[in-house]
């Protein structure tokens, strides 16, 4: 995204930074928030078709991240799990066995194009205790009390409102109940996606994400993110640097894959004509033949996996 025109479907044409200035100068009023958002969901809509492709990709990237989350949140047969922001549900079905018999496990996603994706892959599993349903991680339409376990994968840092996101997972927990959930670590760690962001910046000449906009490492600090968590008053709070990389068999397969799962820079590069794409494309090109290896890319990566108890 930029200060320049992102097309969104429909040819609605939507100047993000423009709406995050505006929920910034309402002091974060209702109407800025609930734009801004309206228009983040929008954004993660148009590319569930990528999500969709690269599912099996994003799991098998993220099995450990995974595990590690299960680990610490240990759900366990005839509970009930929910997975917020669940994208293609990886996280929520690799719980779905562990709550059998007699458990369930809930995936949801604001937009409905990605519970679908979600569906769609645990009928092709035979998991029959899995359902979906469309909520927002900031508002969980649930009632108190209704969960054993909250998962959420890469989603937590992408909402305008992390606090408020975290005190409405509290609240959905049972006492006693566990959550789990990951962000990406340092900007600097994770060069398999910030130098593409840094060649957007270069060759635009503004940042990117803009001020305003939730980034993938806007939860970078491990501190931080503890004290969202013990803040909004869980106990027995768990945060871990855990080691991602990122490998590809070409440079060419990590540079559309990235652009497909990465929503807002999909729509901002989308939205690029051909002279600026294409020289976007060759600076991250250039910045990323550091990592090629004679089997392919070998990429470092680093998330953050936390996990808390209410109590």
């Amino acid at each position: 995204m930029s200060n320049q025109l992102c097309h969104e479907p429909g040819g609605v044409d939507v100047e993000a930074g423009s709406i995050a200035r505006k929920a910034d100068e309402t002091g974060h009023g209702r109407r800025g928030e609930d734009e801004l958002r309206a228009q983040l969901h929008r954004m993660w809509s148009s590319v569930a078709a990528g999500w969709a492709e690269h599912a099996a990709y994003a799991d098998a990237r993220g099995a450990t991240m995974t595990d590690t989350m299960l680990e610490l949140s240990t759900p366990a047969p005839g509970e009930r799990v929910l997975e917020l922001a669940c994208g293609a549900g990886g996280a929520g079905l690799a719980a779905a066995e562990r709550v059998a018999p007699g458990g369930e496990v809930v995936l949801t996603d604001v937009v409905a194009e990605m519970t679908a994706i979600a569906a769609t892959r645990a009928d092709a599993l035979g998991l029959h205790n899995v359902s979906t349903r469309e909520l927002d991680l900031e508002r969980i339409d649930e009632p108190d009390h209704s969960y054993d376990v909250v998962l959420c994968r890469e989603g937590l840092m992408l909402v305008p409102d992390p606090t408020r996101a975290v005190r409405e997972i509290r609240r959905v927990l049972r006492p006693g109940g566990r959550v789990a959930l990951s962000v990406w670590g340092p900007r600097e760690r994770n060069p398999w996606l910030g130098v593409v962001f840094d060649s957007v910046t270069a060759e635009l000449g503004v940042p990117t994400p803009p001020p305003g906009i939730p980034g993938p490492f806007s939860l970078e600090d491990a501190d931080r993110l503890a004290g969202l968590l013990s803040d909004a008053g869980l106990g027995d709070v768990v945060v871990r640097a855990l080691p991602t990389p990122y490998r590809a068999a070409s440079v060419d397969e990590w540079w559309t894959r990235t652009c497909a799962l990465a929503g807002p820079l999909a729509q901002r590069l989308a939205a690029l004509p051909d002279h600026a794409r294409n020289a976007v494309r060759a600076r991250a090109r250039e910045a990323i033949s550091v990592y090629e290896t004679p089997t392919g890319l070998e990429i470092p990566g680093l998330s953050l996996v936390a996990a808390a108890v209410r109590v």
